[in-house]
């Protein structure tokens, strides 16, 4: 274990949670992880990691089912899905030290807008955009088929000089586990940088039912990525997001080279979950509108994923 470094929790021991976790572990942090389904098996079989970039990994883990259970951490990183932040907050205070980094390893745009007013004015709040192709694959195992990344912004708090020592640090952590992390210096323009690939992939593997392989294969729903892409970027502009030149082209060749990819919002549907509409679509929508700007086509995906969505529609 390393010396003088802060204890972290993960909050939402899933994917994201589990994946950065395992890594920060096997590193030789002292991490703490909260779970609830998953709790017995990981307890008594530890978390299980298959990556193709890592290897496979089973470690031991230090697993809690309550947060009155773990010890008071300095960091948290959230791993846990946009839709149950009302639920985490109580969770994230009770298991966070005095002055304590809550990292929030989600998508979209508000989520610390709505999480901010429910911690205490001592704790610091940062946003982690992850750029990673990883899935629950069983109960207690991860797999992690390609990226990694994990950039962080910080968002509100007590720290001074807009956060940037508290975001060097975090970014250290991940560093010293073997992972490539850097500070940004824009949360929201980095948040709008990811959902260039967010809203069209997420959303039209759940509609065509393709990963990223079978959407990349036809002329159709490559042409409606890219016309997808072109909005998300220019939703940005209008909010004052000036994204940089060539970005969409960027990430649409990079997922030509990935591993076939089923994004989460593909997992949550088939698992009857609710989809994560709020964050990824809802809110950088009304954004967008605000500033003058529609999004026609981002638009018509929401409602459709709304439609879907839906819990008194029988499936």
């Amino acid at each position: 274990m390393h010396p003088h470094t802060p204890r972290i929790g993960i909050i939402g021991s899933g994917a994201i949670g589990g994946f950065y976790g395992v890594m920060l572990a096997r590193a030789g942090f002292d991490v703490h992880f909260l779970l609830r389904s998953e709790y017995q098996v990981v307890r008594e079989q530890g978390l299980a990691l298959d990556s193709a970039v890592h290897g496979k990994l089973l470690m031991k883990v230090q697993a809690y089912a309550n947060a009155a259970d773990m010890p008071a951490c300095d960091w948290l990183l959230v791993g846990a899905k946009a839709t149950s932040n009302d639920q985490l907050a109580p969770v994230i205070v009770q298991a966070a030290a005095p002055g304590a980094k809550v990292l929030l390893l989600q998508n979209g745009l508000g989520v610390e807008e709505q999480l901010r007013p429910a911690l205490r004015g001592d704790m610091h709040l940062l946003g982690g955009l992850c750029f990673i192709c990883v899935n629950r694959h069983a109960p207690g195992v991860i797999r992690h088929q390609a990226l990694g990344a994990v950039n962080l912004g910080y968002h509100s708090g007590p720290a001074r000089e807009g956060g940037a020592a508290v975001v060097r640090e975090g970014a250290g952590l991940f560093q010293a586990a073997g992972i490539d992390s850097q500070a940004m210096p824009n949360l929201d323009l980095a948040r709008w940088q990811k959902l260039v690939w967010n809203v069209p992939y997420n959303g039209l593997s759940v509609l065509l039912g393709e990963g990223t392989t079978g959407l990349m294969a036809s002329s159709h729903s490559r042409a409606l990525i890219q016309a997808l892409m072109a909005e998300v970027v220019q939703g940005a502009g209008a909010c004052g997001h000036v994204l940089p030149e060539g970005y969409a082209e960027h990430l649409f060749q990079m997922t030509e080279r990935m591993p076939d990819y089923w994004p989460s919002m593909y997992h949550d549907y088939a698992l009857m979950r609710p989809l994560e509409l709020q964050a990824i679509y809802a809110e950088p929508l009304a954004r967008a509108r605000a500033a003058g700007c529609s999004l026609p086509r981002t638009e018509m995906l929401y409602q459709a994923l709304s439609f879907l969505d839906d819990s008194d529609r029988p499936r």
